[in-house]
């Protein structure tokens, strides 16, 4: 069985803090595996209320990207691995007013606090889950445009964000962050690592803001693909979870939520 643990996302439910990010622990083949952490200590303050100790239930961590909204929350975690792209520790910025939109933590900081594993192929975590590494851009609607770029100016397409893949009874679970490369590129990606071609469900940021053309054939990829359940969260604008709720009844994630396949 896996489950997945909502920590940290946008929108608050219950009892539980939110902020804007994203932090799930996954759990599979009897072991937690934390992905992203947010930006502050969110992440920890809804654990305790969930009666998971982060601290000792948690010995790997997976790092999506390199965003702030995804991995400043790390500073409040230390003596675990952690496993990301090497590109996640890049000097990126927002390209409208050039502020900062990296990691809080230098690579030298985290290599201090973490058994750093960089990976831009893909790695095998448990029985069943996995690390995708560096997704390729293979489509011609996503990933075509970027409004961050790094210290020189140039344009930063984010190489380095990445996603978890899970394999439930012969079925996939892709659980993404931000899908800045392209929520169809990390499925079809998936696919190829796991050598599991059905999609169960799809969970996490899908970086859709508007009922575009890179909305309209996301939309149709899911189709095609028979997805049985879709959980858009995070990154996902309101446009495009009404999209998404009146195409599949999609429900929307709020923090403290559990999702078991």
């Amino acid at each position: 069985m896996l489950s997945i643990t909502i920590l940290t996302d946008n929108t608050a439910g219950g009892r539980f803090l939110a902020e804007h990010g994203l932090s799930y622990v996954v759990e599979i083949d009897n072991e937690k595996i934390l992905f992203d952490a947010g930006h502050s200590d969110v992440f920890l303050k809804n654990a305790a209320k969930l009666n998971i100790n982060i601290e000792k239930e948690v010995k790997t961590v997976v790092l999506s990207h390199g965003h702030w909204d995804h991995g400043n929350g790390l500073k409040h975690l230390q003596s675990k691995t952690l496993i990301t792209h090497p590109d996640s520790f890049s000097l990126r910025y927002r390209k409208a007013d050039h502020t900062i939109v990296g990691l809080e933590l230098s690579k030298n900081e985290i290599e201090k606090q973490f058994t750093l594993k960089e990976n831009r192929d893909s790695l095998q975590l448990t029985e069943n889950l996995f690390f995708l590494g560096e997704i390729p851009r293979n489509n011609d609607f996503e990933n075509q445009s970027t409004s961050f770029e790094f210290a020189d100016g140039s344009d930063d397409f984010i190489p380095d964000d990445s996603a978890l893949a899970a394999i439930v009874n012969n079925e996939l679970v892709v659980i993404t962050g931000c899908s800045h490369s392209g929520i169809c590129n990390i499925c079809e990606h998936a696919k190829k690592v796991t050598g599991v071609d059905k999609i169960k469900a799809v969970v996490g940021g899908f970086h859709l803001k508007e009922q575009d053309k890179q909305m309209l054939n996301t939309v149709e990829y899911f189709k095609q693909n028979k997805v049985e359940k879709l959980l858009p969260s995070h990154c996902t604008a309101l446009p495009a979870l009404a999209l998404f709720h009146t195409t599949f009844k999609t429900e929307q994630v709020k923090t403290g939520m559990v999702f078991r396949f």
